[in-house]
């Protein structure tokens, strides 16, 4: 795909949906870390179900530590892992306490060392608490960069990294929402609604289907 398909996609993107956001509810950058670590194999649905009571109680790593592992527990038992996720999280309250005064730090390598934060999970904290540039591949972002011809990769990290390279940097910064967003909804995994597309005949993908 040359560089004027791709920045015609975005654009397309861009015009639907100007200023995209995470559909996980959150208010800071330490209930945004929360709320990624609890979306790991789980809808963001169920999480926002949960940190709708959990929040209110506990906000900050010192009152997730007040409530503790099994306080915890039961505010996030409707989610799956919940049990590993809620060691997790204590953890990591226990590193942001200790370590960086209570707050999140804004560095890759700091977030990858908590507990439960991968490198998709510290792109969506860069990228949606602080403003940085980055690209979260979830499985949403990986199919739809692959099936598109956007910046197809056999890996998350070679997707990421070509993400990186191919997008303009005019997109950059909501990149990664807008091909989440368009996994989501319109090219699903199973039959993507290829009739309804704003990018169908942008888009490289062999096996369009009418839907």
């Amino acid at each position: 795909m040359n560089r004027e398909k791709r920045s015609a996609i975005f654009r397309r993107l861009r015009s639907a949906n100007p200023e995209p956001a995470s559909e996980l509810n959150y208010s800071t950058p330490f209930e945004l870390l929360v709320a990624v670590i609890l979306s790991a194999q789980a809808t963001d649905k169920s999480v926002n179900k949960a940190t709708a009571k959990l929040f209110p109680s506990a906000n900050t790593p010192e009152a997730m530590l007040a409530l503790g592992e099994e306080g915890l527990k039961r505010h996030i038992k409707s989610i799956g892992l919940y049990n590993s996720k809620a060691k997790n999280i204590i953890r990591t309250c226990r590193i942001l306490q200790d370590e960086y005064g209570g707050r999140v730090p804004e560095d890759r390598a700091a977030l990858e060392r908590l507990p439960g934060v991968g490198r998709k999970t510290a792109n969506v904290i860069l990228n949606v608490a602080f403003g940085h540039p980055t690209m979260a591949v979830d499985t949403h972002v990986f199919r739809v960069a692959n099936r598109t011809g956007i910046a197809p990769g056999k890996s998350v990290l070679e997707v990421e990294k070509r993400l990186l390279r191919l997008v303009p940097e005019e997109f950059l910064q909501h990149a990664h929402h807008w091909l989440i967003l368009h996994g989501r909804y319109t090219c699903t995994a199973r039959r993507p609604r290829c009739g309804s597309c704003i990018i169908e005949d942008l888009c490289e993908y062999k096996d369009k289907a009418d839907g």
